[in-house]
């Protein structure tokens, strides 16, 4: 490579430990060089579907051969294994459990292999609870600097990577039906429906019997009341005119909802 690459960090270990500036250390010990960037450190504990939401929300603002590590891992020393993933334009490493498959979904890997050489871990005995130190770190760290992906392991086939199962927008009846994948810090409500399926039409939401209107912005509506927008990321998402939707309709992740045409 001409030059380091970028490298992205995205965990569920929060800010109040070392466990993030320990990877940036044996990130660091490894490729000096690398900027690297935090995408969020704040996943709720084991939530991979946070976790895949906002690594395929940020996966296209970074420069082509982006490095990214992903570590939200319920299944740490578990039979469970650790991938890296190339695609044209950047890298996947960290646990194969449905955490990239936003991104999978969207965009054919190149090539992808299981993490079996110990060769470019920080030690070939990691711990078995601590894999982001241990294995992912520094195979991303590699990869940064240009060691190529087939020497950290054994090829896999792509259609073997693990799914996360978010349910399947369904068009019935004159209606929409999808379901929140996402809960931001302001409690709105990220649904699965993108915007083309909504572009010229008058629509509303139903969820829980409660009608909900569609706007352009949160001060389409008076401060307090519901209301359906696109939001930055793109997707159709419930948001509260200053304040949470999940607090006002006690929503989740998989939680279904409707639209109405």
């Amino acid at each position: 490579m001409s030059q380091p690459s970028i490298i992205t960090l995205l965990t569920d270990f929060g800010l109040e430990d070392g466990y993030v500036g320990v990877m940036k250390g044996v990130i660091a010990q490894i490729n000096p060089l690398s900027q690297v960037i935090d995408i969020t450190h704040q996943i709720p504990p084991q939530n991979l579907a946070a976790g895949r939401f906002c690594l395929m929300n940020a996966y296209d603002y970074f420069p082509k051969g982006t490095v990214h590590i992903g570590v939200v891992d319920p299944g740490v020393g578990s039979q469970r294994r650790g991938v890296a993933i190339r695609f044209v334009d950047g890298y996947l490493v960290g646990p194969d459990n449905g955490l990239f498959s936003g991104i999978l979904q969207d965009l054919p890997p190149i090539m992808a292999v299981e993490l079996t050489n110990p060769d470019y871990w920080r030690t070939p005995n990691p711990s078995s609870t601590f894999h982001g130190r241990d294995i992912f770190a520094p195979v991303g760290a590699y990869l940064a600097k240009g060691v190529p992906l087939q020497v950290l392991g054994d090829p896999i086939h792509p259609e073997s990577l693990i799914q996360f199962p978010i349910t399947d927008v369904e068009f019935r009846d004159h209606q929409l039906r999808g379901c929140i994948q996402y809960v931001d810090h302001f409690g709105n409500l990220i649904t699965n429906i993108p915007p083309q399926e909504i572009a010229g039409k008058n629509w509303s939401i139903v969820v829980k019997d409660i009608k909900i209107p569609s706007g352009k912005t949160y001060n389409d509506v008076n401060l307090g009341e519901l209301i359906g927008l696109v939001g930055s990321h793109g997707w159709l998402e419930i948001a509260v005119n200053g304040g949470s939707a999940q607090s006002k309709l006690s929503l989740n992740i998989g939680d279904p909802i409707e639209v109405l045409f």
